[in-house]
């Protein structure tokens, strides 16, 4: 069967982007001019266009134009992709010391010495054991308010709680409304239930109440997602003022309010959260790999009571229970102060990582929570994200564009750097590479 004109056009170009004769970069001309130069129509030009970028070769950029992309590198970079060996990996955020494992030994040699040890090898319930919810309740509750252990369900991770949330309490086509900027996973999880995600303006990564009012009364919006305390990507930490304008709004349309505590660890003195402010319309999710290890699969959930049972059939479709060794180990830890030794041990070296970062990048306009091991670094007017990751990855750098955590249409140029599992004594070095990768693009502005 014949092809139709526009998938051969765009075969074609197909074609020379990946035999590298059209470089990444290239900026293809417009829909209007390719349409006269192939002699087709302009609506056959605009679908070649499309055809290419559904493939993950082009990308439209408003008011500038249609660029070729790399096509080694994954339109989703920074959510599937993992560095190869040899390869710096400033993708994903990793902390962790030499030093972490003896923490692994200790806990399992507890573990061997326990009585309990068979009962680990049994299905656990849904939710986790008992026990060890109230163990959890019991470490979040100073900082949160009290909190019922029924209303804590054990998860196999931060992100096993997102998917959670989103199978267990949207339906396919709700709308979720979320920073113009926000984490990946989340995109991710929403995505996987067909869940649309509506930007609201959140200027330096705090989200804008007025604009989720405005967003709301234009559509029917079902919740918000915010990570109000060490915002990925930026860093931002939401003043109390702020949060409790955006429960008004919340509260004004009947919004459920997903507050993701990843990072939120990194911050010594935070504001109230959600939890202790709207506990009735919250759900909270956290979990132990940043602050422990990233191998440690091992989350939480705090939901109202109308929530926990659709939560709790989920994971019991998901996963059936988080593994009881590794929740062991954790409210092991959680007891005899390991936690809270190894938070400590997370600020201050994200701190000292922070201090080599703002100096390398001191004249530049760097993003970044003061604790965090991430950092944010918009290019400014001129300056193209991609051929800085391409020019980084041809040196054995890699870094991750905006794409993945933009949820408008048209993604900033900017670039995230996650080093926080970088060797500390490499990390100056390696940074000055990337300096190096933008400036050669042009400065930010």
């Amino acid at each position: 069967m014949r092809k139709a004109r526009y998938t051969q056009l765009a075969d074609l170009l197909s074609k020379a982007i990946r035999e590298g004769k059209l470089a990444p970069g290239s900026r293809l001309p417009t829909h209007r001019a390719f349409a006269e130069a192939s002699g087709v129509a302009l609506a056959t030009a605009t679908r070649v266009y499309k055809e290419l970028e559904h493939r993950g070769l082009v990308t439209g950029e408003a008011g500038r134009g249609t660029f070729v992309r790399d096509p080694g590198l994954p339109m989703t970079l920074g959510v599937h992709q993992s560095a190869a060996e040899g390869v710096t990996d400033l993708v994903f955020n990793m902390p962790g010391e030499a030093a972490d494992a003896a923490m692994l030994r200790a806990g399992l040699r507890r573990l061997a010495a326990a009585g309990d040890l068979e009962a680990m090898l049994r299905y656990q319930p849904h939710g986790g054991r008992m026990h060890e919810r109230r163990i959890i309740a019991g470490h979040l509750s100073p900082l949160h308010g009290p909190i019922s252990p029924e209303q804590l369900l054990v998860t196999s991770g931060s992100q096993h709680g997102l998917a959670a949330t989103c199978l267990g309490l949207f339906n396919h086509g709700d709308a979720i409304a979320a920073d113009t900027l926000t984490y990946p996973g989340f995109k991710s999880a929403a995505a996987l239930r067909g869940l649309e995600l509506v930007p609201v303006s959140a200027p330096q990564g705090i989200m804008d109440p007025e604009d989720l009012d405005r967003q709301c009364r234009q559509r029917k919006i079902r919740a918000v997602y915010l990570m109000p305390t060490v915002h990925s990507p930026l860093g931002a930490v939401m003043d109390e003022p702020a949060r409790r304008r955006l429960i008004t709004v919340a509260e004004r349309h009947s919004l459920l309010i997903i507050e993701d505590a990843a990072y939120a660890f990194l911050e010594p003195d935070p504001p109230l959260s959600f939890l202790a402010l709207a506990p009735d319309r919250t759900v909270y999710t956290g979990g132990f790999s940043k602050n422990l290890a990233t191998g440690l699969r091992l989350g939480y959930l705090i939901a109202p009571p109308p929530q926990t049972a659709p939560l709790l059939e989920v994971i019991r479709a998901t996963t059936w229970n988080a593994p009881a060794l590794i929740s062991a180990l954790v409210t092991g830890w959680i007891e005899d102060g390991t936690l809270n030794r190894f938070e400590e041990n997370r600020r201050r070296d994200g701190a000292e990582r922070h201090a080599i970062c703002r100096s390398v990048f001191a004249d530049l306009p760097i993003i970044s929570h003061p604790n965090a091991g991430f950092a944010w670094l918009p290019l400014g007017k001129g300056v193209r994200a991609q051929p800085v990751v391409t020019q980084l990855k041809q040196q054995a750098i890699s870094v991750s564009g905006a794409e993945p955590f933009a949820t408008t249409a048209a993604a900033p140029q900017a670039l995230r750097l996650a080093f926080g599992g970088v060797p500390k004594a490499e990390l100056e070095g390696i940074l000055q590479t990337v300096r190096e990768a933008v400036l050669s693009q042009g400065r930010p502005a």
